[in-house]
């Protein structure tokens, strides 16, 4: 369970730990890869969404999921990818949280991905939280926790002995 005062603070820039939809690269699943090998060069981020119809959120396109796409389809000699769409290579695996996402599932999420999709209860893609956006949120924690609590530190364990011997 996170401390509640440093959840407090860390919530209080929920709204930008969140980049909403509209302002986040994302791919369709109906693109050809020639067109998802571009975005992705053009983005610099390693994954990105992948959406279907109606914005509903699919997964997760990188370029690597392209690149082996490409080495695949040269084995086979099919060298053009018009011939392939994002949904051929998308990672259905990706994990996503909530539009009412709680921060401890954000943080044991943002361990292991640099970023988690937010979704409704539709599926329908609402926007990212990032890694560094959360790091962002932690710093600016750190350095403003003691401007609005104060802390006293514990004691530790201390075992009171009466003149027995006996533990109270």
């Amino acid at each position: 369970m996170l401390a509640s005062s440093l959840e407090k603070m860390l919530l209080e820039k929920k709204d930008m730990l969140m980049i909403p939809a509209e302002n986040v690269a994302n791919l369709m699943t109906n693109n050809p890869l020639n067109h998802a090998l571009l975005v992705l060069s053009q983005v610099h981020f390693s994954k990105i969404p992948a959406l279907g119809s109606q914005d509903l959120f699919v997964g997760t396109v990188g370029l690597a999921e392209v690149v082996d796409k490409i080495i695949e389809t040269q084995a086979a000699g099919i060298i053009d990818l018009q011939n392939f769409i994002v949904n051929d290579v998308v990672d259905i695996t990706h994990p996503t949280l909530s539009v009412d996402w709680s921060l401890e599932d954000a943080m044991r999420l943002l361990r292991d991905y640099n970023f988690v999709p937010v979704v409704d209860d539709k599926k329908c893609f609402a926007g990212i939280i990032t890694r560094k956006g959360l790091l962002s949120a932690v710093n600016h924690t750190f350095h403003e926790f003691e401007k609005e609590y104060v802390t006293i530190p514990r004691l530790g364990n201390v075992v009171v002995t009466d003149s027995s011997g006996d533990n109270k």
